[in-house]
């Protein structure tokens, strides 16, 4: 019986070319565009693995997995991602996810990572400045994360905050009201510090929860 993948990406043509790839090997079994539905389709297929890019819209994959795992998933979660970033891997890790992997990176470690998680190892990308085993260890050392001095819904408001919506959007994608999420926000302001939208903006983009556009050259 073939192994059940589920990717989660916004960049549709990615996810469709890694299916066209994963497909002569694994199942498919669904597409996710944002957090959300990466958490409703992840309890619809319970596939054996995710591979996931962190910052997804709307709510990013590590909030998404720890949620998956409350719910009793036990699906293995994959990073494929453009951020080349120690402290985000060690986060990555210390989240449960069983790898790691660069998008720069080629088939062969995409496929490794899988069967690695599908074995029970750990995968971390070639083009890593330091290896596996100084990340996992430090993994397991450092006693918070960069983004723990926020709980789950606070970093869910500072994401929709960071990515333009506003205070009425933030609510009712939350389904909250409005001054419930004005209240996060100020709660999120007032233990980050911070005093503007620009300041969460930059948090966000520091722990990985939005990323910020490459812009192309031009011709």
């Amino acid at each position: 019986m073939r192994q059940r993948i589920l990717l989660a990406d916004d960049h549709r043509i990615l996810t469709e070319g890694l299916a066209t790839l994963l497909s002569q090997h694994y199942d498919v079994v669904a597409t996710a565009r944002d957090g959300h539905e990466l958490v409703f389709l992840a309890k619809e297929n319970n596939p054996d693995v995710i591979i996931t890019e962190i910052a997804l819209r709307l709510l990013n994959s590590l909030d998404a997995l720890q949620i998956l795992r409350k719910a009793g998933l036990k699906s293995k979660f994959i990073v494929l991602t453009t951020h080349l970033d120690i402290g985000l891997a060690i986060e990555a890790f210390r989240a449960g996810v069983s790898g790691y992997v660069l998008k720069a990176a080629g088939k062969d470690e995409v496929f490794a990572a899988i069967e690695g998680a599908l074995h029970g190892r750990a995968y971390l990308s070639a083009g890593f400045p330091i290896d596996l085993v100084s990340i996992l260890s430090e993994a397991a050392r450092r006693p918070a994360a960069s983004g723990s001095k926020l709980t789950r819904r606070q970093r869910e408001v500072l994401q929709l905050v960071a990515e333009g919506k506003t205070m009425k959007e933030v609510a009712n994608i939350l389904t909250i009201s409005t001054r419930t999420a004005e209240s996060y926000k100020y709660e999120i302001m007032r233990t980050l510090g911070v005093h503007s939208n620009a300041e969460l903006v930059h948090h966000a983009i520091r722990i990985g929860l939005i990323t910020v556009p490459k812009l192309e050259s031009a011709a």
